[in-house]
């Protein structure tokens, strides 16, 4: 894709919604080639996720240390929303990054529900993930309880808003 071509689409999808930002993210291994192949191939499937745009990357010299080789990716990166940025930085981890365009955000309710469900989401999976690692078998039946209570709780939740 040519410049122009990248410049028409940033601006069209910017102006629809989307967002143009620079991710941040470290690569390490033990291997120089392989840790270049590594970064081009995590560009890739970046530019593969539902709402990605656009992407290019841009791989820092890996830097020797000890037999262990580390280096920077930016990946500079348009989505079709802030949703989709976010599910981005849920999923890859970055160390920063850096919102290039809009200047601000404006965002409906709905999109407002899905940020911040997705935002619960990621975060009962992670505290899922520790419980069932590091837990007493006492702390994993007290999670295991919580759990349930809030399926109940969801339920009635849900059968009220039905109702209503």
């Amino acid at each position: 894709m040519q410049e122009k071509d990248i410049g028409k689409l940033i601006e069209k999808t910017v102006k629809d919604g989307g967002v143009l930002a620079l991710l941040y993210f470290d690569l390490h291994g033990n291997q120089k080639d392989a840790l270049q192949k590594l970064g081009v191939g995590f560009v890739q499937k970046i530019l593969q996720e539902p709402g990605v745009k656009y992407a290019q990357g841009e791989i820092d010299e890996p830097l020797e240390s000890g037999g262990l080789f580390s280096t920077s990716v930016e990946v500079k990166v348009l989505t079709t929303d802030v949703v989709t940025l976010a599910r981005l930085c849920g999923a890859y981890s970055p160390f920063s990054m850096e919102i290039l365009q809009p200047d601000e955000f404006v965002l409906s309710i709905s999109e407002m529900h899905e940020l911040l469900i997705f935002l619960g989401a990621t975060t009962h999976d992670y505290k899922k993930y520790i419980m069932e690692k590091v837990a007493s078998p006492e702390e994993k039946e007290k999670y295991k309880k919580s759990l349930e209570q809030r399926i109940k709780i969801g339920e009635k939740l849900m059968s009220r808003k039905e109702a209503g």
